[in-house]
């Protein structure tokens, strides 16, 4: 069986990861990947280093498309990605998340009457004005299966009109954090260079278009955030760089004196970063996970949440975009005694050898 591997961007590389391994150490007699990276995060230590850390095997193909508005930049994506599987000719198109990379993948394949199968389906933020709530509920529709996370993943689905293809298989992401946790922190020297203490400092990251392109929120955020470097503790805040180029559009430059501002790190570093922070404040989907399964208190600077076990266990609260709000929140939360949960919402930290368990069952359907 033949898999083609869409991917694009910094959390489709850690979930893949989790994959790729599982068909090195457990189907290589059975399954050949071909890995397709459009190249839409091409930023060294937003691509490059994760294949290495991860042991992502080099990608066959890289597209290296990147920049340009939605619409362009998918549909460069999809007319790239066509052309490859009219050469390779797949069984199964192998595609992960929300992202542009994501659509242009499972578009291109099922107008090519090849099968899609979407890693991380079912998720939904109830909000169509995020593109990634677009380009979730185009993808799980045009899918044969749909690997789900969560149970309410399946839910959301089911809801929707769909059940055929839909398998709950927790979260790729799961096995990763399994992987790597138990001796991350000797694997790098990253709180020794920046002079941190365990628990001593926050972890900060801001990239979603509702916060980053809101030239309001913007300011209010990196007050908020600087107030609490200020007056609190130490905020290291890995500046991404669609953020780093609204700040200089709207002027917001002083903003990030307080802060500990650093470059876009490399995964293992981000892991360890985590791990030892206080708590977190972000509006990524992942880095919300990731501190739930390393039992770091979150902030989310969103109205809304794919993520919603993490909330109802207390880990993570969803603030808005608002400079007191933030540092009250964090007052909160880091004054809290929160019972870190002891539940497993997101599988066994076996989801990608169940995701090829079911690409083999159903490709001998076929």
């Amino acid at each position: 069986m033949k898999i083609a591997t869409i991917i694009g961007a910094r959390p489709q590389f850690i979930k893949a990861s989790a994959v790729s391994r599982a068909i090195r150490d457990q189907y290589a007699d059975q399954i050949r990947e071909v890995i397709v990276h459009t190249g839409q995060h091409y930023d060294k230590n937003m691509s490059k280093i994760f294949f290495d850390q991860l042991d992502i095997p080099e990608p066959d193909f890289n597209l290296k498309i990147s920049a340009g508005c939605h619409g362009q930049m998918t549909g460069r994506m999809l007319e790239a990605i066509e052309q490859v599987l009219l050469d390779q000719k797949p069984d199964w198109v192998l595609v992960y998340g929300d992202t542009n990379s994501t659509l242009a993948g499972a578009l291109a394949a099922v107008k090519l009457h090849i099968p899609v199968a979407h890693v991380e389906a079912g998720l939904r933020s109830f909000n169509m004005r995020m593109p990634e709530e677009v380009n979730r509920i185009l993808t799980d529709r045009v899918s044969s299966l749909l690997f789900c996370p969560t149970e309410t993943s399946v839910i959301n689905l089911r809801k929707e009109g769909i059940s055929t293809g839909v398998h709950q298989v927790g979260d790729v992401m799961y096995d990763v954090s399994l992987f790597y946790a138990k001796n991350i922190v000797r694997r790098t020297t990253i709180l020794d260079d920046l002079k941190l203490k365990t628990k001593g400092y926050a972890l900060a990251t801001c990239h979603r278009a509702e916060n980053t392109d809101d030239d309001n929120n913007l300011r209010e955020i990196l007050a908020g955030l600087s107030q609490i470097a200020k007056d609190l503790m130490p905020v290291i805040f890995p500046l991404h760089p669609r953020t780093r180029k609204k700040v200089n559009e709207f002027g917001l430059n002083r903003l990030l004196a307080a802060l500990t501002v650093i470059e876009p790190v490399a995964f293992l570093e981000m892991i360890a970063l985590q791990k030892e922070a206080a708590l977190i404040l972000t509006d990524s989907g992942g880095l919300q996970k990731e501190a739930f399964f390393h039992k770091v208190p979150c902030l989310t600077i969103r109205e809304q949440t794919e993520w919603t076990e993490t909330v109802k266990t207390g880990m993570n609260t969803l603030i808005r975009p608002n400079r007191k709000s933030i540092v009250k929140s964090f007052l909160g939360k880091i004054n809290a005694k929160i019972k870190s949960s002891s539940s497993t919402p997101f599988g066994k930290g076996n989801a990608a050898a169940l995701i090829l368990k079911s690409l083999l069952l159903h490709s001998a359907k076929l």
